[in-house]
């Protein structure tokens, strides 16, 4: 329960930004975030350019949260300055302002504080996102690429970037399915408790009737492979299609068979990619979606062996996970950790902070044995 006197409140927050700054650790990120820098101005870093991408994003991303730790610590002093002039003032209108800055604060902080959380093995690697249409036709191809909106409208309001691998569009409308990256770290980890199932409940805007229709579309979020990742793919255990990218209704992107489809034999896994005017480059992209699907399907693997060991029951990822109903009443509900809102404009505009927050705290819960 938070403390109700403003002075308890702002010391309990001081005293939890301090239990997260020796988890995150300031200084070790201050070192490191250096050491990117002398790397950044090393002229022959660009000549090698996925690395290069990887040291400024890392450096952009460090600096930020330490820019982050240092502007929380200094607005929880400020706003203790304020409820102290409010109180000897009698001033209303500024004790008004310092019940807002606390608020926020407050979000703030416990928002840092489930960052904490995110301890798992590939946590803090960047995501592949990929999203399928299931039942529903139209609809669900209408809601898979919403959903593709959702998650991109969600990384850009935090500033991470994304890139698109592959989009199949459907024939009516929407697209039947996409992967793309969230090129952040601690994507993986922030994103993981989005992979399973999502349902729609609306009046079907395809349907000439009006009538109110359910549809499905599946999220799959796996991490991003790194030169450390030993996955071994033989030449003979693939195979490469490439054919032409295309648009919206089968609008040429280009004039060239430059998109690449692989298809891993022994597991039916299939990638594409399309996003480069270069085959050689599609490829490459391609494989490395193709590796890291292969990497969580060897991370899911090893985990319910331990579980068979322990005699625990793995728990399924391609059960339903989050209702999203518009007709006959408005409403997102995470039928997992009962988190829910109205506003359901909002979540389809990428505010689902409060359901990717419950769901990391829910799964920390399955991963330390706890009961709801």
């Amino acid at each position: 329960m938070a403390a109700t006197d403003p002075a308890d409140e702002i010391s309990e927050l001081s005293s939890k930004l301090t239990s997260v700054e020796a988890v995150l650790d300031p200084g070790a990120m201050r070192a490191e975030a250096e050491s990117l820098r002398e790397q950044a101005a090393d002229p022959d870093l660009w000549g090698d350019q996925q690395h290069a991408q990887a040291v400024t994003r890392r450096l952009s991303y460090i600096e930020g949260e330490l820019a982050r730790l240092e502007d929380l610590r200094q607005r929880l002093d400020d706003t203790r300055v304020m409820f102290e002039l409010a109180d000897s003032e009698h001033d209303e209108p500024t004790r008004v302002e310092a019940q807002r800055d606390l608020a926020s604060l407050r979000r703030e902080v416990d928002q840092l504080e489930v960052r904490t959380l995110l301890s798992g093995e590939y946590d803090a690697r960047e995501a592949l996102v990929s999203i399928n249409a299931q039942a529903g036709g139209a609809d669900a191809a209408d809601f898979a690429q919403n959903l593709m909106r959702m998650y991109q409208r969600w990384a850009e309001r935090h500033g991470y970037p994304t890139e698109v691998y592959d989009i199949s569009y459907a024939e009516e409308a929407g697209i039947k399915s996409t992967t793309f990256a969230v090129k952040a770290p601690y994507a993986y980890g922030t994103l993981r408790g989005e992979h399973g199932t999502h349902r729609m409940v609306r009046i079907s805007k395809y349907d000439n009737q009006g009538r109110r229709q359910t549809s499905f579309a599946g999220v799959d979020v796996v991490p991003v492979v790194e030169q450390t990742d030993h996955i071994e793919i033989n030449e003979d255990e693939i195979r490469v299609d490439v054919y032409r990218s295309s648009g919206p209704g089968g609008q040429g992107v280009n004039t060239t068979d430059s998109a690449v489809r692989i298809t891993h034999l022994p597991t039916g896994i299939v990638v594409s990619c399309q996003n480069e005017r270069s085959q050689i480059q599609n490829r490459a992209s391609a494989m490395s979606v193709l590796q890291a699907k292969l990497l969580e399907r060897r991370r899911l693997e090893e985990a319910e062996e331990m579980a068979a060991l322990r005699g625990e029951i793995a728990g399924s990822w391609g059960t339903q996970i989050r209702n999203y109903v518009l007709y006959p009443y408005q409403n997102v509900k995470d039928v997992r950790t009962g988190q829910e809102t109205g506003n359901t404009t909002a979540v389809l505009d990428g505010e689902i902070d409060d359901f990717i927050e419950a769901e990391i705290r829910w799964l920390r819960r399955g991963q330390n044995g706890e009961k709801d």
